[in-house]
């Protein structure tokens, strides 16, 4: 016979069985959807929603090794060379992203970031951003709404890649790799690997703790930060990494020289 003690054992160790059970699950549902934050997705986000599921994060930095993600493999298309350069490379830039949402408009200096700046320029001459979505909100751990993709699947590029650059302009990181990406800068995403940028490109709308991996290129100003944050409050259509609950369209991107 089964005394009380017995069962409340065998009660509090199944307990702890399906917790593991669910915390495995939550980390490998992590580890699906863990790509790098461009044409994949973020790993700080992505580790921070492995953490939440897992049923650890307490609103400070937790520590989980089992949690951390790894960028997912992509294929590799057949390469389209680059724009040739066609830019003043002493000068700055408007970028003008006329949007769903309101207008968002950062300046871009060519000197620091010469063929990130080309390459904008040259694909929003072409309307190449025109009609596109922006397909990314994250709301926990990096605060980031992406764009860029013209098949808004976070998937799409222009067909070439671009140098990394200006990667040192936010400081040294801290002892977790890691430097501030202030509110309000505009930065290049990739696939994880250096030189990987294409179009797809992420607006700040709050101080963000990453891996100095990702071209820093423009600056928000204070009107389209108010946009970004006004975004970022309807939050996703679903967890804290995923498209914006109120769907954002690029209406209109336009590159100007100042």
């Amino acid at each position: 016979m089964v005394t009380s003690d017995q069962r409340r054992r065998q009660l509090a160790r199944e307990k702890f069985e399906r917790q593991q059970q669910r915390r495995a699950q939550a980390r490998r549902k992590s580890r699906q959807r863990a790509v790098v934050i461009g044409a994949a997705v973020a790993v700080v986000a992505a580790t921070v929603i492995g953490l939440a599921v897992g049923g650890v994060f307490d609103g400070k930095e937790t520590k989980d090794p089992e949690a951390t993600p790894s960028a997912a493999p992509t294929p590799t298309p057949k390469q389209s060379p680059s724009p040739a350069m066609a830019i003043d490379q002493k000068a700055k830039y408007t970028f003008a992203l006329k949007t769903s949402a309101g207008d968002i408009t950062f300046e871009m200096d060519a000197a620091k970031t010469p063929q990130t700046v080309n390459s904008f320029k040259s694909l929003a001459d072409k309307n190449y951003f025109d009609k596109t979505k922006c397909h990314r909100l994250t709301t926990e751990g990096i605060f980031v709404l992406q764009c860029g993709d013209p098949e808004g699947t976070g998937m799409g590029g222009p067909g070439y890649t671009i140098a990394d650059e200006n990667l040192d302009a936010l400081g040294k990181p801290d002892g977790t790799g890691r430097v501030i990406y202030p509110a309000g800068t505009v930065a290049m995403a990739n696939t994880g690997q250096p030189g990987s940028g294409g179009s797809q490109f992420f607006l700040v709308y709050k101080d963000s703790p990453l891996t100095p991996t990702y071209t820093p290129f423009g600056k928000i100003d204070a009107a389209g930060l108010k946009v970004l944050e006004e975004i970022a409050k309807q939050g996703t259509a679903g967890g804290p990494d995923g498209a914006p609950k109120t769907p954002v369209t690029i209406e209109k991107g336009t590159v100007t020289q100042n």
